[in-house]
């Protein structure tokens, strides 16, 4: 915080120290305009002298060397003006990428906010509050309904469903069987059911999302290694072309022209902002990026391999078709399944909704409502009983036959979600929800192209 405050107090008065010795300068008050402007340049000559002594001390030496030479060079020949103008562009470039490291590290604070800091641990028939860092290989672990799944294990009697969407970008939800893998990081939109851990916090799926992003953010992009790395060539060769200009023509001020031409601005400033505002914003859309390479990489990219979901597709649950049983009305069973819904308010409960009040329909408020997490909902809806589910739910052991077996195998073959409605006991429809593809995504791959 500290520095964050230094970088922005550098940017104002390097930047006051300029305007306000122009508006003098134009009054005819050259010598304290000079002033003015000496004063906006020595605070940045003094901090990246810090800045500059620090990294030699632990045996680097930056481009930002060029930089402090011209500045120090404008002042000690009289040329204040040059001076602050490398000043501003050097603080500002500074205080751009404090800026973009900020909304970095907010993107950071959301995934870390996420995560979360307990677990409940089954021991001795009894269930116990632990810290993250306490849970161990083998341990029992309580997952409860609408928690974060803490670390990663395997599920042990019960199913689980689970909203893997912050993992997978998959908006629906998943069902995992006893045996199978469950990961951190995902939501459990079903009931409690417990788990085994076969990772410790530190070594589970969302806490190795953490660092990749951690570790991104404080990458350098290939191009401004390289430019640290050849900064030791840079220097000297600056200096041997500014002693030259100077040398030939007698002019001091020549040399002093090569040295802030020669300041590398759009290393030193440009090249960290654009990388790191770029792992931000690809942050905030769901997308993490491992390093600087694979940004520079994008500019030789010939092949491009896509993720369906939340990519090519909106990722999120829509309304993509309504199979009716004999003699049933595909806008009524929709209109009885959203009322139920209403009650509801997991991502499958929304869409139908959404799709409900889209269309105009009218929806009646329920009543008697019983959820089974998971599983679907059981209510009265205008004097009717309506249940709203999955197969398991409405059929139990039964295997569905006729027009109920045609819109499994249509959900499969779209891979959709179906969920049957049933009025009184009899099923008379099914639901298929699934991702939809982009209005934009055909412009836009053939924009690729």
């Amino acid at each position: 915080m500290t520095q964050r405050v230094i970088t922005r107090a550098l940017m104002a008065v390097a930047v006051a120290g300029l305007a306000f010795g122009l508006a003098f300068s134009m009054a005819g008050n050259t010598t304290f305009a000079a002033k003015l402007w000496t004063a906006g340049t020595l605070p940045v000559v003094a901090a990246l002298l810090v800045s500059m002594t620090r990294k030699f001390l632990a045996g680097h030496l930056g481009v930002d060397a060029v930089a402090f030479v011209s500045m120090s060079a404008g002042l000690l020949l009289g040329e204040q003006l040059a001076a602050v103008v490398v000043a501003v562009m050097y603080a500002g470039g500074n205080a751009l990428e404090d800026f973009a490291m900020a909304r970095a590290e907010r993107d950071l604070k959301s995934l870390v906010d996420r995560a979360p800091r307990t677990a409940h641990r089954l021991a001795s028939g009894l269930i116990e509050e632990i810290s993250l860092d306490c849970v161990s290989i083998g341990d029992a672990i309580l997952v409860r309904a609408g928690e974060i799944v803490p670390v990663d294990g395997v599920v042990f009697g019960s199913k689980a469903v689970l909203d893997e969407s912050a993992l997978t970008g998959e908006p629906m939800p998943v069902e995992r069987g006893s045996g199978e893998v469950v990961r951190s990081g995902t939501l459990n939109a079903g009931e409690a059911f417990r788990l085994t851990a076969t990772a410790t916090a530190g070594e589970s799926t969302y806490a190795g999302i953490v660092r990749m992003v951690t570790e991104a953010q404080g990458a350098k992009a290939p191009f401004i290694r390289l430019a640290d790395r050849y900064a030791l060539l840079l220097l000297p060769l600056t200096l041997m072309v500014a002693g030259g200009a100077w040398f030939f023509s007698g002019d001091p001020v020549r040399g002093l022209a090569v040295l802030v031409v020669a300041t590398p601005c759009p290393l030193i400033l440009a090249a960290p902002v654009a990388f790191i505002a770029g792992v931000s914003q690809a942050a905030r859309r769901g997308i993490l990026i491992k390093g600087g390479s694979p940004l520079e990489a994008l500019a030789q990219t010939h092949t491009v391999m896509f993720d369906k979901t939340g990519t090519l597709t909106v990722g999120g649950a829509r309304l993509v078709a309504i199979e009716t049983a004999p003699g049933q009305a595909a806008e009524e069973v929709l209109r009885l399944a959203a009322s139920l819904e209403q009650a509801s308010n997991n991502v499958v409960a929304r869409a139908i909704v959404d799709a409900a009040v889209a269309r105009g329909l009218r929806l009646e408020a329920p009543s008697d409502v019983r959820e089974t997490m998971g599983s679907g909902l059981q209510g009265r809806v205008a004097g009717r009983d309506v249940r709203v589910g999955s197969h398991q739910l409405i059929y139990g052991p039964r295997t569905p036959q006729g027009w109920a077996r045609r819109a499994l195998r249509r959900a499969a073959w779209r891979s959709a979600l179906s969920v049957v409605v049933a009025v009184e006991g009899r099923p008379i429809g099914a639901l298929l929800l699934g991702d939809e593809l982009r209005r934009e995504t055909p412009r836009a791959v053939q924009a690729l192209r």
